[in-house]
């Protein structure tokens, strides 16, 4: 028995030095099962995290308060369709041509900002901007909010049908 110990201890030890714990984490990509949904994805993901990395190059307290607001709502949109990827089409304006035009609006921002670059132009671009950046904002959570209206409409209706059927056995007051 002490010869099975030590032999197993010996093989342990040997093991532990060739074989170390090393846990390495890696990044998986989006895996639906379609790959337009998971290129679609990757882009969403790609695109929040150039908001985030915007965020925090503008320094504009409210700009950057709605800099956040997109970012969260490009988060609920990629775990949504993520979910459920038959969603998808229901997002691919936005993510092709609503989101990367923020983005680039924003990096143009963001740059004038940098380069501290002053004259009427410049001025104006930011104006324009930042007094558009809370409609964007918002436009985003509406988009958001639109994956969600299906779920809605079929929650209030089994409400109904539950609230009926209820009724129509004397548990509820009418």
């Amino acid at each position: 028995v002490l010869v099975t110990v030590a032999v197993s201890l010996a093989a342990f030890l040997l093991a532990q030095r060739v074989c170390p714990d090393v846990v390495t984490r890696k990044e998986v990509p989006f895996m639906t099962g379609k790959e337009d949904v998971d290129a679609m994805l990757r882009l969403i993901d790609e695109k929040k995290r150039e908001l985030h990395s915007l965020d925090e190059r503008i320094a504009d307290i409210p700009l950057s308060s709605c800099i956040q607001r997109m970012e969260k709502a490009c988060g609920g949109i990629l775990a949504e369709i993520e979910q459920n990827p038959d969603k998808a089409s229901q997002v691919r304006r936005f993510a092709n041509y609503y989101l990367p035009d923020a983005v680039k609006i924003l990096h143009l921002y963001a740059n004038l900002e940098e380069k501290g670059v002053q004259g009427e132009n410049a001025a104006n671009v930011r104006t324009e901007v930042a007094q558009n950046a809370a409609t964007i904002a918002t436009a985003f959570e509406n988009q958001l909010d639109s994956l969600f209206a299906m779920d809605a409409m079929d929650i209030s209706t089994d409400l109904e049908v539950l609230k009926n059927i209820m009724q129509g056995q004397g548990l509820m007051n009418q």
